[in-house]
């Protein structure tokens, strides 16, 4: 889990920077035909700052013509949307109405496995078993994963799947808590931790058991302390709804798993490298736009400045599960109560300009 030892990698062909406004080349004589109304861009200023600096960042409404630098938008858009685009005051927003809190509605949505007297049993179970283990003196270089701890009070955990539900469903995705391999693009048999160039990380037998405790939890409705809010600067956001300590799993990351070369040019915020092989063909992604789980909506540090790396709180590392390739979200420090969660989306590469994050 030490940086010297961590391998997280993100795409870099996906995150690709705005294209210049349309405009006449400095060079083009002033008696050009113009006809084309392309250089009627050239004076574009950002509706937020009013600035006309940074035009390859410069994004112009589809309806209005107005620019909106992509840095100035809130949320910020770390993309050029793929086909047309339309700036707020172009766009009527919706207000994201928050999904039922119902139980049963919850439990379908979620597919939850169990009664509510086996999930308070198993909560208890889990608690004995924590706290056991927790008087053991461990070495720091041998460092365990800890699962989470879910919160006691069932309506909380209720609260909670609901805020998940509630961003899945305003973003058009569907819960899905495992790598998913459709037909027609990567197959399982293509994700091999062998192919990873340099080698991956094995994470421990004891680990694992931890991963798969935190899985069956979460099936059973014990619910990671975790809440989904939508704030109007970042857009969603996970925060800790309870204590977290350090190097508890916060979540598996998951989604459709696909070719690198297939989503290189895709507009897609919230890929995430899961093979990074020594033959760039094999190389693979996770894309949770169609099926995802609460990974997606945490967000991404500004790690160009202190205040902005001091905000990270997880630890995004891939690591060789029984062979295959699989990113774990685990808390690098304490957590506490209503803190918001932030990773680096750059691991040690440096690849994908964060300075304008908030």
């Amino acid at each position: 889990m030490s940086p010297s030892t961590t391998k997280t990698k993100t795409l870099l062909g996906r995150r690709t920077r705005a294209p210049k406004p349309l405009s006449r080349p400095p060079f083009e004589d002033d008696d050009t035909d113009s006809s084309d109304g392309d250089d009627c861009y050239g004076d574009v200023r950002c509706e937020k700052c009013g600035s006309g600096d940074s035009g390859d960042e410069l994004l112009l409404c589809d309806n209005c013509d107005r620019g909106y630098h992509l840095f100035c938008l809130r949320p910020v858009l770390v993309s050029v949307p793929k086909g047309s685009w339309f700036c707020p005051p172009c766009t009527k927003r919706k207000q994201l109405e928050s999904f039922p809190l119902v139980q049963t509605k919850i439990i379908d949505f979620f597919r939850i496995q169990t009664t509510k007297e086996t999930s308070q049993k198993s909560i208890h179970d889990t608690h004995k078993k924590r706290k056991r283990s927790s008087s053991l003196v461990v070495s720091k270089k041998k460092r365990k994963l800890l699962p989470f701890n879910p919160s006691e009070d069932p309506i909380r955990r209720l609260k909670q799947m609901a805020s998940l539900a509630t961003a899945l469903t305003a973003t058009g995705a569907e819960f899905s808590n495992e790598l998913t391999y459709m037909p027609g693009i990567a197959q399982r048999s293509a994700n091999r931790a062998a192919f990873e160039q340099g080698g991956m990380q094995v994470l421990p037998k004891e680990d694992v058991e931890t991963l798969n405790l935190c899985k069956s939890m979460m099936e059973r409705g014990e619910w990671p302390p975790l809440m989904v809010v939508f704030d109007p600067q970042e857009g969603f956001t996970v925060e800790a709804d309870r204590f977290i300590k350090d190097l508890t799993i916060i979540t598996e990351y998951t989604g459709d798993v696909d070719f690198l070369k297939n989503r290189e040019h895709d507009d897609g915020d919230s890929m995430m490298t899961l093979l990074s092989a020594s033959n760039p063909s094999r190389s693979l992604v996770i894309c949770p736009d169609k099926r995802a789980n609460i990974a997606r909506f945490i967000n991404g540090i500004n790690n160009h400045t202190p205040e902005g790396k001091k905000k990270q709180n997880l630890k995004c590392v891939r690591f060789d599960v029984d062979g295959e390739c699989r990113v774990l979200l685990v808390a690098n420090r304490d957590i506490s109560k209503g803190e918001r969660l932030y990773y680096d989306y750059n691991g040690h590469e440096h690849e994908y300009p964060t300075e304008h994050f908030v």
